[in-house]
């Protein structure tokens, strides 16, 4: 969740979702399947509603897949099956989803003659694939990199808010969110470059004394 509701409600939000995940944990599903699912259902809605332009079909889908996020997390905690691989597929997968929608609103942008709006949906997609490379890169380094003003949960917000924006009439609503997305995104990128420098920096001056 994004950074601004992580302490807000957490106790009651968590108490719901491990609910869910025994229950899920009963049948026999488990946190990697439920990973891999989600991702499949956020590709599918990307390309079969969000490209075409069935934006409002495309964001409930989307919207409804995110709380996979959360239980894939809570079954594995419940079902203490926590792991290396568990968390570089839940990694792997979010980079996919996160390419699926953004490529998906540039296609329908574009198909509508939306240059400037395709552009800048392309835009936003790099800059937030960099900003999860930086951190994962960073971290192989060990300088732990979770800073910036527009990690994953924002960027996903904006955009359902440019999305659901676009389908009341909003004139320009995609332009204005994509542009806002790729320079948040770009900023996180910096801090982040920033952050890992000093934080390296400290660890080696470290090592030399």
């Amino acid at each position: 969740m994004a950074k601004f509701l992580r302490t807000s409600g957490r106790a009651g939000v968590r108490r719901y979702v491990d609910a869910a995940a025994k229950v899920l944990i009963r049948v026999g599903v488990s946190a990697n399947a439920v990973t891999v699912a989600g991702t499949a259902v956020v590709v599918g809605a990307s390309v079969l509603l969000l490209a075409p332009g069935h934006l409002l079909a495309g964001l409930l889908v989307v919207a409804a897949s995110v709380l996979t996020d959360m239980l894939d997390g809570a079954i594995a905690r419940v079902n203490g099956t926590t792991s290396r691989f568990g968390a570089l597929l839940d990694s792997t997968c979010d980079r996919l989803a996160d390419g699926a929608i953004f490529a998906g609103l540039a296609f329908f942008l574009l198909s509508e003659d939306r240059g400037l709006g395709g552009a800048l949906a392309l835009w936003a997609l790099i800059a937030s694939q960099m900003v999860s490379y930086v951190r994962a890169r960073a971290e192989s380094l060990g300088a732990d990199c979770n800073v910036g003003i527009a990690e994953r949960p924002e960027r996903l917000i904006i955009a359902a808010a440019a999305v659901l924006a676009e389908v009341l009439g909003m004139p320009w609503a995609l332009e204005a969110g994509m542009g806002l997305l790729g320079v948040l995104a770009s900023i996180t990128v910096v801090q982040r470059l920033f952050h890992a420098r000093a934080v390296l920096a400290a660890s080696e001056e470290r090592l030399d004394v």
